[in-house]
């Protein structure tokens, strides 16, 4: 099992938290809070990746879901958290069990693999106004200003209110029931003998600018990985720095990918 990463910035510096087991490989993006939490994302994002690499190296084929509810019950109790309260963060995990890959997604932090793009699409299918009236007004050539982060903080609180229950969308915060909808599949491995992990920072903006030739990274080093990273934030930067072409919350995302190959 080869596995090659990078990010941007670092992991401590970072909300995006990668971490690896032996057989597995683990990708978090803490979510940026607009509006007041009791603990960093970052802190949040890198108990819950911590937790579920522990749990991972003690029982390297137990079932995903229940890891991962089993994780987040840690984290919370670490960090004496509330649902409702808390930050949240996305989850993606790839794992070779055997002859088996095996997934999880829960938030939008996709796995690229052979058999096409594993993601978690229920917060974008909200289809919320708030959304919408930021992209929009991004696009219009508004801008990064105060007003933007004012429309991300009603964003945020429209978001809450439909987190983590039934006809809205499903992520890891301080409610361990949460990973009972994860999303999972499986394949064998000659169906699969690669996979990229990615936070959406570096997702969206890759698919963006078409540099997304996913079986190609797959096959990077950690070197030729960071630079891709480096190619969107210069993007960013440089072409759209006020968001019109890319609408998104942030000038530049914490960027996070994982490039994993396996002998058949």
């Amino acid at each position: 099992m080869r596995i090659e990463t990078a990010q941007l910035p670092d992991y401590a510096d970072s909300d995006d938290k990668i971490l690896t087991t032996e057989n597995a490989v683990i990708v978090l993006d803490g979510a940026s809070a607009f509006r007041p939490v009791p603990v960093p994302a970052s802190l949040y994002a890198a108990t819950l990746g911590e937790a579920l690499q522990l749990r991972l190296r003690q029982e390297p084929a137990a079932d995903l879901r229940a890891v991962l509810s089993e994780s987040i019950r840690a984290a919370v109790d670490m960090l004496e958290l509330t649902p409702g309260d808390s930050p949240s963060s996305t989850v993606a995990i790839v794992r070779r069990s055997g002859d088996q890959v095996d997934e999880l997604v829960l938030g939008d932090s996709p796995i690229i693999t052979a058999a096409g793009v594993f993601e978690d699409p229920r917060l974008d299918e909200l289809e919320l106004p708030e959304r919408r009236a930021y992209r929009d007004r991004l696009a219009s050539g508004a801008g990064y200003d105060e007003h933007h982060r004012t429309m991300l903080r009603e964003l945020q609180d429209a978001q809450a209110e439909r987190r983590n229950r039934e006809g809205g969308y499903w992520i890891a915060e301080a409610a361990p029931a949460a990973a009972a909808h994860a999303l999972v599949r499986s394949r064998n491995v000659r169906e699969s003998p690669w996979a990229v992990l990615a936070t959406d920072g570096a997702f969206n903006t890759m698919t963006h600018i078409e540099a997304d030739d996913w079986p190609r990274m797959a096959g990077m080093s950690s070197a030729d990985l960071f630079a891709e990273l480096e190619r969107c934030q210069a993007w960013e930067a440089h072409v759209d720095p006020d968001g019109t072409d890319l609408p998104r919350s942030k000038r530049h995302d914490d960027k996070s990918i994982a490039a994993v190959c396996w002998d058949a």
